[in-house]
């Protein structure tokens, strides 16, 4: 409209609503990567939120800007500002004074004098012996005067900010019947009383003294709790020469009537209350000036702040989310920038959940089975990309349920479980409908006899176990990465091309386990001695029996000669070199599975000769092939020699 100005600016209401929405996709990618070369689960998903999405602008930005604060904070000025003030304004009252008595030519002036004289050292000693001095001076007087009133106006207003104007004015009535009802109110709350009502009165007597507006008791007791635990932080931070006097200097300040019992009880009754805060810790602070009790105070408070900050922005303890993290304290410490980076953190993470990405367990965030089947297409697909066409499938020339489809069809009865022909099935539907007396009509419904079922070729299929050195050699030695590859490749190989097939992952150390998709991909090195390969063929065995009908196929990776066998008793025996015991029992496992029909083929990493000799033997016994792939290549020759070795007996 005409007349109407306008003017641009930076955006400053929160996180840009011009920028690119972040590629969730690309996150779980990138975490794929670092798992497949084999660093572990939680790291990747942990680093993804603490290096943050884009310009690492995460959580390890977030806690250095804290720490830098605070070390900021612990350079502002000296505890004992209070101390040092007094001292300065006592010398001032006394040259005020000398000054005026210097002018004077009586007796009683001279008097005065010595007894200035002869003044303790200590400044809290000096004020005490002054309180009943006939000041010559006014001047004097009055700085002498301000020495405690001021020191009285800072420790209060430290504790209620809404408290200065009374201060000023003097009048202490109202404050001392406000502590009494709050300490009435604090008391009621920490039996348990329900203190709804009463909190409401409260507030409605004495709101003006607490401008922060806490909408409960319990926002109430954490502002008062924080203010408290600060002062007492700063007695806890002075020498024991430095508490003494401002301890003493607090005492006179306050006086003898009800405000200093009242102070006392309250600060007992928040320390009841909020017993988890830092009460008790000092700080060592220094810088160019001294600050006064209040300052001092609320620099103590802004690093018990910045402190619990740090500690929520770590996310060290079991469970830990970043809605744990106070984005109103993040904002109140290091800005409105942080606070949107974190909330973009949040989003993140929630995005991630949201989509199915990532899941929650007693342990933090994990990866989900969906991700999982994306990290293994992965590792599939850049291990192994020419895996094309029916390569490695013993074809049978029937209809079934699993298998491709070979272009016919066939008319639906009850039992089959054949994929549906949909194309088809519409077709005799519409066909049958042209027929009828309704052509016409919509919808087209379909009956029982219209429906078609797609003919597939069955195919053979396999029990295979891969059983994976899980020992810390393969970690040292650069394999751990490709192993975990191998595995969640062939896993995803077997889960969509081969359905049929039992596939079953089992990993060796001292002992030999069972291992998941998800198990697998988080699993990390431990220094724990042991090749336990006798306990992996003994559970590949009884998986293979499980499965009578299916071509029985172990594969082996690993890179040392077995050192650990199972005695009678299920304990694990290690030693190295490997004792004859532990030879012979993982011979007996390979002779059983070569009386079964498997074929073992073992995939050797290293160039270990007692590994060699060993496996050149037990490929002899089993009638197995033995490679030695570079770690690279692993993955390769593993994925080839199954689709290779499922062909089996079936073959022939």
């Amino acid at each position: 409209m005409p007349g109407n100005v306008f003017r641009y600016g930076a955006w400053r209401d929160g996180p840009d609503p011009l920028a690119p929405p972040y590629d969730v996709r690309a996150a779980v990618d990138a975490m794929g990567e670092r798992v497949l070369r084999g660093d572990s689960l939680r790291d990747a998903l942990r680093d993804l939120i603490r290096r943050g999405p884009r310009d690492g602008r995460g959580l390890d930005s977030l806690m250095d800007r804290a720490r830098r604060l605070r070390r900021e904070t612990l350079r502002r000025g000296n505890l004992d500002g209070a101390v040092t003030r007094a001292r300065q304004m006592l010398d001032q009252a006394l040259a005020a004074e000398r000054d005026a008595l210097a002018a004077r030519r009586d007796d009683d002036a001279r008097f005065h004098e010595a007894m200035l004289d002869s003044l303790p050292a200590s400044v809290s000693q000096a004020v005490s012996e002054l309180s009943g001095y006939d000041w010559t001076s006014d001047d004097a007087r009055q700085i002498y005067q301000q020495i405690l009133a001021g020191l009285r106006q800072e420790v209060v207003a430290q504790r209620f900010a809404g408290m200065k104007q009374a201060l000023q004015e003097g009048d202490l009535s109202d404050v001392s019947a406000m502590l009494d009802d709050l300490n009435d109110l604090l008391g009621r709350h920490a039996r348990g009383e329900d203190t709804t009502d009463a909190f409401r009165d409260f507030m409605e007597r004495h709101g003006r003294f607490f401008p922060d507006g806490p909408r409960n008791v319990d926002e109430l007791i954490d502002s008062l709790a924080r203010q408290a635990a600060a002062a007492e932080r700063l007695m806890r931070s002075l020498s024991p020469q430095q508490r003494e006097e401002l301890e003493q200097l607090m005492r006179q300040a306050l006086g003898d009537g009800p405000l200093r019992g009242q102070l006392a009880q309250l600060t007992d009754n928040l320390r009841t209350l909020r017993p988890n805060l830092n009460w008790g810790r000092g700080e060592r602070m220094r810088g160019p000036g001294d600050l006064g009790y209040g300052d001092a105070a609320s620099a103590l408070g802004e690093i018990a702040d910045l402190d619990e900050l740090i500690e929520q922005l770590g996310q060290d303890h079991p469970g830990a989310t970043l809605d744990d993290v106070d984005v109103e304290a993040v904002e109140r410490q290091l800005g409105r920038g942080a606070a949107d980076d974190l909330r973009r953190l949040r989003e993140l993470e929630r995005e991630l959940r949201r989509q199915g990405w990532v899941q929650r367990d007693a342990d933090g965030l994990t990866l989900s089975p969906k991700a999982l089947r994306r990290l293994g297409r992965t590792a599939l697909s850049a291990i192994f990309k020419d895996i094309a066409g029916r390569r490695g499938e013993h074809d049978m020339r029937d209809a079934g349920a699993a298998g491709d489809l070979i272009g016919s069809s066939r008319r639906w009865e009850f039992g089959d479980d054949q994929p549906l022909d949909v194309v088809r099935t519409i077709g005799n539907a519409v066909r049958r409908r042209a027929a009828s007396a309704f052509a016409a009509t919509l919808p087209v419904r379909l009956e029982p006899e219209d429906f078609e079922i797609a003919e597939t070729e069955r195919r053979a299929s396999a029990a295979v176990a891969l059983c994976v050195d899980l020992s810390y050699s393969m970690y040292a030695d650069g394999r751990w990465g490709p192993m975990k590859q191998t595995a969640l490749a062939l896993s995803h190989l077997v889960a969509t091309r081969f359905p049929q097939d039992a596939l079953q992952i089992v990993g060796f150390g001292r002992y030999a386990q069972t291992l998941s998709q998800g198990e697998l991909a988080a699993i990390e090195p431990t220094i724990e001695k042991g090749t336990n390969l006798q306990h992996a063929l003994k559970i590949a065995g009884r998986h293979l029996r499980r499965h009578p009908g299916a071509e029985p196929v172990v594969l082996v990776v690993t890179d040392g000669e077995p050192t650990a066998h199972l005695e009678e008793d299920g304990e694990a025996v290690f030693w190295w070199p490997p004792l004859p015991e532990t030879v012979q029992a993982t011979v007996r496992e390979v002779d059983q599975l070569t009386r079964y029909g498997a074929t073992l083929n073992v995939f050797m990493l290293g160039e270990d000769d007692g590994l060699r000799r060993f496996v050149g033997a037990i490929a002899q016994r089993n009638g197995g092939r033995v490679f030695s792939p570079d770690a690279a290549d692993l993955g390769r020759y593993v994925i080839d020699d199954y689709v290779r070795a499922r062909r089996g007996r079936h073959s022939h």
